[in-house]
């Protein structure tokens, strides 16, 4: 049996890391045994969370595990695309994962109070210099990839386009490639139910609930791979 490395339900999303999101969902959407264990990044062969087990390896990097799993058993998780859709669903991972990602991380560890009544909690009980060398390594990473050059309202701003992008594309779905659901839908939503998290007040945020189909989106594919965190939802709303 497949075994994913994950954190587990936190914040009001499946997991904290999208990238564990989508491979869970992924995993979900090819009909794969799997179990979820908790694991250090450290322990990963890319020195991150998500990575499986599988036979005896260890595959590391969201992508990787999709074409792992793809060629050892056969699969095509965009199986009825053509090559237009396929390219599109590329190009919408790559907005989500090389740029809509980086505001949800600004966001979470740039942000004081975010941080504090989130990212902080991974350094319970550390000494006080630990927690502040965890910042400060995520503020010299968030600089080289750009954002943590700019100010909140730029980063929102850019987020947004994002958003506002990707809700023109998902269009009225119900999927982004219309009836048939593909692999980057599973990316899509990850990074949806990241943003969409209730635990931080974000422009990200703001921006996805002012886009109907966007939210619309995230409720169908919650119900579908996790009816019930969806079911709660519910009852509390």
């Amino acid at each position: 049996m497949i075994t994913l490395s994950a954190f587990g339900p936190l914040w009001g999303a499946p997991d904290p890391s999208p990238f564990v999101i989508k491979t869970e969902v992924q995993l979900k959407m090819a009909g794969l045994p799997y179990r979820t264990f908790k694991a250090r990044p450290t322990e990963g062969p890319k020195g991150k969370v998500p990575f499986i087990e599988d036979g005896g390896i260890r595959i590391g990097d969201s992508t990787f595990i999709r074409d792992h799993i793809e060629e050892k058993h056969g699969l095509d998780l965009d199986a009825g695309l053509s090559p237009r859709q396929r390219a599109l669903a590329w190009a919408v991972e790559r907005v989500v994962e090389d740029h809509l990602y980086w505001g949800i991380v600004y966001f979470r560890w740039a942000v004081p109070e975010n941080f504090d009544k989130g990212p902080a909690i991974f350094f319970a009980g550390a000494p006080e210099e630990v927690r502040e060398a965890a910042r400060d390594n995520m503020a010299a990473v968030l600089r080289g990839q750009g954002f943590g050059r700019h100010l909140l309202e730029e980063v929102g701003d850019l987020a947004t386009r994002s958003v506002a992008a990707l809700a023109e594309i998902v269009g009225e779905g119900p999927y982004l490639s219309g009836e048939l659901i593909c692999g980057a839908d599973a990316t899509l939503f990850a990074g949806l139910a990241a943003a969409l998290a209730p635990h931080f007040d974000t422009p990200v945020r703001d921006a996805i609930l002012e886009r109907p189909n966007l939210v619309a989106y995230h409720a169908r594919m919650l119900a579908r791979f996790y009816p019930e965190m969806a079911q709660a939802e519910s009852a509390t709303a």
